[in-house]
């Protein structure tokens, strides 16, 4: 052996981890049967089938633009530091859509092997890590804004119901402004190079002293604080614009596919209030791969405060779906292309990178 065993309890803690995305599904799964089991599936079938051919190439054509806006707020994250072009991220985006989506892995597994992949237009993996982080607090944060949106919209809606949902979404977002707080004082603050240095020392303390030593590493820090110097606000901004409007496109889905089934009588404050809270609820399930059975929950949920039946809220949970399959499996099939062709990799330029 080339070194000490990690002590048990990590190799439990370890364990329980990689295990997280296979929990995560079997409760989505669990939650979906559920779902089937207490609703009428012929009201669902027949719903859905209302949706019709032009109601799924319009819901498609929505999220497809959609990830082309997060793509965008993506490569003005690294406008001015890499060598990608903007257009790298477009197509990485739309892959890490698709591993999120149709891979059992957990919510940000895609976002991890974008990072990856970032590195074969030559991008440091430092900076293609920060970049990716800095990417993922935006999305985060503009949801909260997003899900703060709904929640004051649906406090105007009157019934009790109505105003517990929208009380609960307030006191959740309370605690989620303090989670996003701290994960941007995560990357501006120094604790990512605290990290790095307590993993570096846990490396060494599994190297033998006849073994060489690692290489220190390049480190992330330097390139968060590259990427959020003061004189690249301007497209921080930009980025941070993006992802909100991705969010109000998002509503555009809802639109279409209530339009196409035929309810009548929604207005657009409505669906921007069963877009932002049934997201908001798909997020705080982000363990559970693809939001599966939470998604739908959340819909019924939502849709039930504004006289939408369940079987209507699980079609138009479903047609959302549609675009995942769509848009993901070319996606998987672009990755596994990039994967192939990784020999012609070009090399990083760390220039971008402060030390």
């Amino acid at each position: 052996m080339s070194g000490a065993r990690p002590p048990r309890t990590q190799r439990i803690g370890l364990a329980v981890l990689r295990r997280l995305p296979l929990i995560g599904t079997l409760i989505g799964l669990g939650l979906a049967v559920w779902l089937v089991a207490t609703n009428d599936l012929s009201a669902v079938a027949a719903a859905f089938g209302r949706i019709g051919l032009v109601g799924f190439a319009g819901v498609t054509l929505v999220r497809a633009l959609v990830v082309l806006a997060c793509g965008f707020a993506w490569a003005r994250i690294l406008d001015g530091l890499s060598p990608a072009p903007a257009s790298a991220c477009l197509i990485l985006r739309f892959v890490r859509e698709g591993i999120n989506v149709l891979l059992p892995v957990a919510s940000v597994g895609g976002d991890v092997l974008g990072a990856r992949l970032l590195t074969f237009w030559g991008v440091t993996g430092t900076l293609a890590a920060a970049s990716v982080l800095a990417d993922m607090l935006f999305q985060v944060g503009t949801l909260a804004l997003f899900a703060a949106l709904g929640a004051g919209l649906l406090s105007q809606v009157e019934g009790p119901a109505a105003a517990e949902l929208a009380h609960w979404t307030l006191r959740t977002l309370a605690v989620a402004g303090l989670a996003v707080a701290a994960f941007f004082a995560f990357q501006r603050t120094g604790i990512v190079r605290v990290v790095e240095d307590r993993i570096a020392a846990l490396g060494r303390r599994f190297v033998r002293e006849t073994e060489a030593r690692p290489e220190p590493p390049q480190r992330i820090q330097g390139a968060l604080d590259t990427v959020w110097a003061a004189e690249r606000r301007g497209r921080l901004v930009q980025s941070f614009a993006l992802h909100a409007l991705a969010w109000l496109l998002g509503a555009a889905e809802v639109a279409v596919v209530l339009t196409c089934i035929g309810v009548e009588s929604i207005s657009l404050s409505e669906i921007l209030v069963i877009e932002a809270l049934s997201q908001a609820i798909k997020a705080a399930a982000f363990l559970v791969p693809s939001g599966l059975g939470v998604q739908e929950g959340g819909l019924v949920l939502v849709c039930g405060l504004f006289g939408i039946d369940a079987g209507t809220a699980i079609a138009l949970s479903l047609a959302r779906r549609v675009p995942d399959v769509v848009l993901g499996l070319p996606a998987l099939l672009v990755w596994q292309n990039l994967e192939a062709r990784r020999t012609g990799v070009r090399p990083a330029t760390p220039s971008c990178d402060r030390p």
